[in-house]
């Protein structure tokens, strides 16, 4: 009885799925091609950066500070060990705090993140709404954050519609470039060359790197 059920739920939901019009875009695609996207991204690369060579400067002061104490403590006195002890702990404190407050969840490079990268994305989604209402879709999917898709038929790939729809070729993808030697934050350019293989690709709205937390 449960097998019966159960092939009746599968039968009826794969005639659900065939009586609706669906479709599905790579959003990491279609954000290789905008240009927003790869000057936010430069730019958060920039901040991330400058904010990580700062934290870097503070712990290799601190390392400094405790080789020249363990070098020194044995002709100090026990006060003196503990003033300069307390000086390296807060120290290492002040950059754990800069590292949090940077980097951490909710820390500046998160909602700078968001302030550049939201606006895209929803201007992505505006887009991806019409197209679906000029083709008749009832829904689609986002082929980059649906890990569970095993296989997609590409003629139900409607990211190049989307990219049209934002005004922009497909194709003509945009590369960030590494910014150390740019103070401006915004280098990148515009490869023609491009196809839509490199759709699985992992180009996620996340901008910047992490320190690793130092001891």
């Amino acid at each position: 009885m449960k097998q019966a059920i159960l092939a009746a739920a599968l039968l009826f939901s794969g005639l659900f799925v065939q009586a609706q019009k669906f479709g599905y875009v790579d959003t990491d695609y279609i954000l290789m091609h905008v240009p927003e996207y790869a000057q936010a991204q430069a730019e958060l690369n920039k901040f991330s950066s400058d904010w990580q060579a700062e934290i870097e400067a503070k712990y290799d002061a601190v390392q400094r500070l405790q080789e020249a104490f363990d070098a020194e403590k044995v002709l100090l006195t026990e006060e003196m060990k503990k003033k300069r002890e307390e000086e390296i702990k807060q120290m290492r404190q002040q950059a754990m705090e800069m590292q949090k407050q940077k980097f951490g969840v909710g820390g500046e490079l998160f909602n700078k993140r968001e302030e550049l990268i939201k606006p895209i994305q929803d201007q992505i989604f505006e887009a991806i709404k019409e197209v679906a209402s000029n083709k008749g879709l009832m829904v689609i999917f986002d082929k980059a954050k649906q890990s569970n898709i095993l296989y997609s038929n590409p003629k139900h790939d409607v990211s190049d519609a989307v990219i049209k729809k934002m005004g922009l070729t497909p194709g003509e993808t945009i590369e960030v470039e590494d910014n150390k030697d740019d103070k401006s934050g915004s280098n990148s350019k515009t490869n023609t060359g491009s196809n839509n293989s490199g759709r699985s690709g992992g180009s996620d709205t996340k901008g910047g790197s992490t320190p690793t937390p130092r001891k």
